[in-house]
């Protein structure tokens, strides 16, 4: 079972554009910043709007498709949707909530034990914690049976203190499901913790699929290395002998002639004896002192860097030079 989607829309200035296939079994996640176009798809994709046109379909079966005249209505497509603020009937137990989409009373008992409701089932929505509402929320989802799951941002509703139990319980919840699920979210731990692969929006685009390992080690595009959370990121110029040179480190560089930007991250940086290939002379403008590593500001030529190294290596100095392996290179698209 697996999810394509390949759809469309406009709305005002925006335009979505977005192509990616999700597969059973597994977490994508959506990662963009806010207004990039997230949520807009997961909202296509569960009916709740229509596609200019493209095609949606899941497992073999089609929820929409423009040229054809299908579109099913949200009831028909076996959805499930966990909105950021769950959605909860207000006035309705956890008990009721629940058995709005139940098909019987014992698939409502089986939810409330699995999700450790039964001592709640009687009461309401504002009486629970964030972390409560949640199971509650999913429950009633479960108890319609879905075929894929979407999430919006399912943590953003919850103090921090409560974000990383809710992300383990929904992790464990997540490795039951057999099909496909979205989660949009605009925060990186979320996607190392929780998704398998990633799909960037950037200004309503959809990017090419990689892996969550792909994603963080070798991102393609300058906006999904921002995402990622490189610090380290410099315009590329490419010369008339085939040479190229990051112009914010005043350094030449390996990379594709397609590249447009070069990055690097600062675990990658080596401090170094002295002046050599691919070494900088750097000014330290700013020491934060880890219990393990130092994160190092640096100036350089053009541009700044950052650099992270163990507590043993760092000497507490002023001025530095570092080394920047080619192989820890990473050459980027313009987007």
């Amino acid at each position: 079972m697996s999810l394509t989607v390949d759809i469309e829309k406009q709305l005002g200035k925006f335009r979505l554009q977005v192509f990616f296939t999700a597969p059973l079994g597994e977490v994508t996640g959506l990662l963009g910043a806010s207004g990039s176009g997230k949520t807009v798809t997961l909202r296509c994709v569960a009916g709740l709007l229509t596609p200019d046109k493209g095609h949606i379909e899941l497992d073999g079966r089609v929820l929409f498709d423009h040229e054809r005249g299908v579109n099913l209505p949200p009831q028909q497509r076996k959805v499930g949707y966990l909105f950021q603020q769950y959605a909860l009937f207000p006035h309705y137990t956890v008990e009721q909530n629940i058995a709005v989409a139940a098909q019987d009373r014992g698939a409502v008992e089986e939810l409330l034990h699995r999700f450790q409701l039964q001592e709640h089932r009687h009461k309401r929505p504002r009486q629970l914690s964030g972390g409560q509402q949640q199971r509650v929320a999913l429950a009633r989802i479960l108890a319609a049976q879905p075929q894929v799951l979407l999430l919006d941002e399912p943590f953003s509703a919850l103090d921090t203190h409560l974000r990383e139990e809710i992300q383990g319980e929904l992790s464990r919840f997540l490795e039951q499901f057999s099909g496909p699920c979205l989660m949009v979210t605009h925060s990186r731990e979320e996607v190392r913790r929780m998704c398998h692969q990633v799909c960037v929006v950037h200004h309503g685009v959809s990017q090419p699929m990689q892996t969550a390992e792909e994603f963080f080690h070798y991102p393609r595009t300058l906006s999904a290395c921002r995402l990622m959370g490189c610090p380290n990121i410099s315009p590329v110029e490419h010369r008339g002998d085939g040479g190229a040179y990051a112009t914010a480190w005043g350094l030449p560089v390996q990379v594709p002639q397609n590249a447009a930007y070069v990055a690097i991250q600062p675990h990658h940086i080596r401090l170094a004896d002295g002046p050599g290939s691919h070494r900088l002379f750097c000014r330290c403008t700013q020491v934060d002192q880890g219990p393990f590593s130092v994160c190092v500001s640096l100036a350089c030529a053009d541009g700044a860097l950052q650099m992270e190294v163990s507590n043993s290596e760092w000497q507490n100095a002023q001025e530095v030079w570092v080394e920047l392996l080619p192989q820890c290179l990473i050459p980027l698209l313009e987007e």
